[in-house]
C-alpha cells in the first residue's frame, strides 16, 4: 500500500485517517469550507515559495533527489514549487478541500503531485520512508502535535531532517496586537483557549531532544498590513470559522471598532519586515526508537 502511495497521481485517500470505519465523505475537517478562499488573503510574495524549496534542499543534502513528506500540505503554497520541479515530494493532509485546490492549481500548471488524505497522528508510511519530513505552518495550529512529530520521526530514516518552519512577524506588529486582542475577546466570551503558544512549548521539546538544530532565514519581505485586511483573513481561518455565527459576529465587530480607535481606521497602513524561519532538527538513531 505504501508503495502504490509513493507511485501514485493525484490523491490518495488512507484508511488509516478513519478509526471508526466512517467513510471519508462523513469526515469533513474544520479547512474544508475554507479551503478554496484560504489562500486568498494568504498567499506568499512571489519568489518566497521558491526560496523555502532551495533552503530546504540544501539542509537536506541526502541525495541528489531526497524522498520529501509534507505533513499540512494543505493548497500547496509552500509544495507547489517542489511538484514543478519534480522532487521527490508527497503531501499529506487530512483536509480533502486543501489537497483538491492544490490539485487543482497544480493541474492548472500542467503537473500532477502525489497528494495523500491521511491524519497525520497515523501516517501510512513505513518507518524510514522519508529522508526529511517537512511540517510547515503547521505545529502552530496542531491540536496533538507530540503525535505528528512522533509519527514524523516514525517515517523519518536514520539521521533524517526533521524541519519546521513558519512566518516571522513583528511581535507589535498590527496582526500580532490583533490576535491578542482576540484572543482576549474570546475568553471574556466564555469561548475555550483561542491562540496558544504550542509553538513555543514544541521548540524548547525540539531543542531539548534533537542531536543537531540549525535555524535558517529562507527569506525576507517587506509587505504592508492593515487592521481591515486582519479581519478578511481572520474571517477564512479555519478554527475561527468552525465557531458559531452569533460568537464570529460578535467578536468580529468588537475588534473592528478596537482596532478602528487603536490604529486610527481600520485602513491604517503599517510597513512591515516578514521573514520565512526554518529550523532543522536531527535525532540520534535510539532517539527516534523511543
Amino acid at each position: 500500500m505504501v508503495g502504490e502511495m509513493l507511485a501514485a497521481r493525484g490523491i490518495v485517500v488512507s484508511h488509516e485517517a478513519y478509526g471508526n470505519g466512517r467513510s471519508s465523505s462523513a469526515m469533513p475537517t474544520a479547512y474544508d469550507p475554507v479551503a478554496q478562499s484560504f489562500d486568498l488573503h494568504r498567499a506568499l510574495p512571489a519568489g518566497v515559495a521558491e526560496a523555502i524549496r532551495a533552503a530546504i534542499l540544501g539542509a537536506v543534502a541526502a541525495s541528489p533527489r531526497p524522498r520529501l513528506l509534507d505533513l499540512g500540505a494543505g493548497t500547496g503554497r509552500i509544495g507547489r514549487p517542489f511538484v514543478v520541479a519534480g522532487d521527490s515530494y508527497v503531501g499529506v493532509d487530512l483536509s480533502l478541500g486543501m489537497l483538491r485546490e492544490f490539485a487543482r492549481r497544480a493541474g492548472d500548471d500542467g503537473h500532477s503531485p502525489h497528494l495523500v488524505r491521511a491524519d497525520g497522528e497515523r501516517l501510512p508510511f513505513g518507518e524510514g520512508a522519508f529522508d526529511a519530513v517537512l511540517l510547515i505552518q503547521v505545529i502552530g495550529a496542531a491540536r496533538n502535535w507530540q503525535k505528528i512529530v512522533g509519527e514524523a520521526r516514525r517515517v523519518l530514516r536514520h539521521n533524517g531532517a526533521l524541519i519546521v518552519g513558519h512566518a516571522v512577524t513583528p511581535p507589535d506588529g498590527i496582526d500580532a496586537q490583533m490576535k491578542a486582542y482576540l484572543a482576549s475577546l474570546l475568553r471574556g466570551m466564555g469561548v475555550s483557549p483561542y491562540h496558544v503558544d504550542t509553538r513555543g512549548v514544541a521548540q524548547n521539546w525540539f531543542e531539548s531532544m534533537a542531536h543537531s538544530s540549525i535555524r535558517i532565514i529562507a527569506a525576507e519581505w517587506t509587505t504592508k498590513r492593515t487592521p481591515h485586511a486582519f479581519l478578511d483573513r481572520q474571517r477564512s481561518g479555519a478554527r475561527f470559522s468552525a465557531l458559531p455565527g452569533p460568537v464570529k459576529d460578535e467578536a468580529l465587530g468588537r475588534l473592528a471598532h478596537w482596532a478602528a480607535a487603536h490604529f486610527g481606521s481600520l485602513n491604517a497602513v503599517s510597513t512591515e519586515q516578514h521573514a520565512f524561519e526554518l529550523r532543522v532538527f536531527r535525532f540520534q538513531e535510539e532517539e527516534v526508537r523511543r
